[in-house]
């Protein structure tokens, strides 16, 4: 089964999709698999918390594996200070997971971006 993060812009799609499976629970049918959703309340905001570097760090981060944030920045060529506030600021999203060895993964294969009018 394929990890995919799906990011939001929209608040209300998350209430909903909380609402269906409920329902789906209320009326005894299975659940569908439940969705991981991150949600932005507006483009701006995602796109200030997925910047083209932040990106980047994903990215490479989901190829390389488990890294220290320090392997990380040297990887990157980038300031240790910033990376370590920028994977700390992932962590708290959940798009970074940080294992009990203090090394920071991307756990997902995919991230699904809807972008509602």
């Amino acid at each position: 089964m394929s990890k995919t993060l799906n990011v939001r812009t929209s608040a209300q799609a998350d209430a909903l999709d909380r609402f269906e499976a409920a329902w789906h629970l209320a009326t005894g049918r299975t659940p569908p698999p439940p969705l991981q959703v991150l949600s932005f309340p507006d483009l701006p905001g995602l796109l200030k918390a997925l910047s083209p570097a932040r990106w980047e760090m994903l990215q490479r981060l989901r190829a390389a594996g488990p890294l220290s944030v320090f392997a990380l920045a040297k990887r990157l060529g980038r300031d240790y200070k910033n990376v370590h506030t920028d994977v700390a600021r992932f962590v708290e999203m959940g798009l970074v997971a940080k294992g009990d060895d203090g090394r920071v993964a991307v756990e997902w294969e995919a991230v699904r971006m809807e972008l509602r009018l």
